[in-house]
């Protein structure tokens, strides 16, 4: 049987001195813990500096302990950046106290990642004009522009998208037109603008879309829908706008 010594100290704090039985035994339970095996994962990132004369595309590959590691692919980019290789950038969402708006895989699964450069893409949303627009600009800043429970229901799946871009980047026509074709994420947004019942530039944003490629390289892969973090469907939204833009065209022969 162990026993358990209680002593008074001149300070009046209590100490607890065990037996040597207790002692021994303790001791052996903590040279019993197993020390963790290094459980590496190999990371694949595609890489390429387009501001470095004669770069040329290249795969790099970082290996990561596990169990030194969090488990979500962010924990272990962040890894990469702070402990590996501090050149590595990439853009994200999450964890800024937004809701779930990343796609954190768990780092079990085989992933590669790419640098990315979204000038092209902040430039093609610039284009849209994502915001209100009103024929007469002397009431703006007056008063506030209403709008009906209806009305405002129909951007439901649509206000919710924050511009991650996983939606244009799974796409291939994207990856084959990215230059002119406007993509998923874009195109969505745009639909977002046309359909808000206090925006009164409609036919003039179906207008900009008519060119062969910003709207109609979409093939309909739907990519974009299986792939978005916050479970838009950005598919759904460019037909809309290919039914409005039949529509319009119409319109516009009656009208010539």
């Amino acid at each position: 049987m162990s026993v358990v010594f209680f002593s008074l100290c001149r300070s009046g704090a209590m100490t607890v001195r065990l037996s040597a039985s207790l002692e021994l035994v303790r001791c052996m339970q903590t040279a019993a813990i197993p020390v963790a095996q290094p459980r590496i994962k190999k990371f694949q990132v595609y890489r390429w500096d387009p501001d470095k004369t004669g770069d040329k595309p290249r795969m790099q590959t970082y290996e990561i302990d596990l169990n030194a590691c969090g488990p979500m692919v962010l924990d272990a980019l962040i890894k990469v950046k702070n402990e590996m290789d501090p050149t590595l950038t990439f853009r994200r969402s999450c964890r800024e106290g937004k809701g779930w708006i990343s796609r954190e895989h768990h780092v079990g699964t085989e992933a590669e990642y790419r640098d990315q450069d979204m000038s092209n893409f902040y430039a093609q949303y610039k284009s849209i004009e994502p915001y209100l627009k009103k024929k007469d600009e002397s009431q703006q800043g007056k008063e506030q522009y209403l709008q009906s429970v209806e009305d405002r229901q129909k951007l439901d799946g649509l206000y919710e998208c924050i511009l991650c871009a996983c939606c244009s980047t799974s796409c291939p026509s994207y990856w084959w037109n990215g230059d002119k074709y406007l993509g998923p994420a874009v195109l969505m947004q745009a639909y977002r603008w046309m359909i808000d019942s206090r925006d009164e530039f409609t036919e003039e944003r179906l207008a900009k879309l008519q060119d062969p490629f910003s709207l109609y390289r979409c093939h309909t892969i739907m990519n974009c829908t299986k792939t978005c973090p916050k479970g838009l469907n950005p598919g759904k939204a460019i037909a809309e706008i290919k039914k409005m833009m039949a529509t319009y065209k119409e319109r516009k022969i009656s009208a010539a």
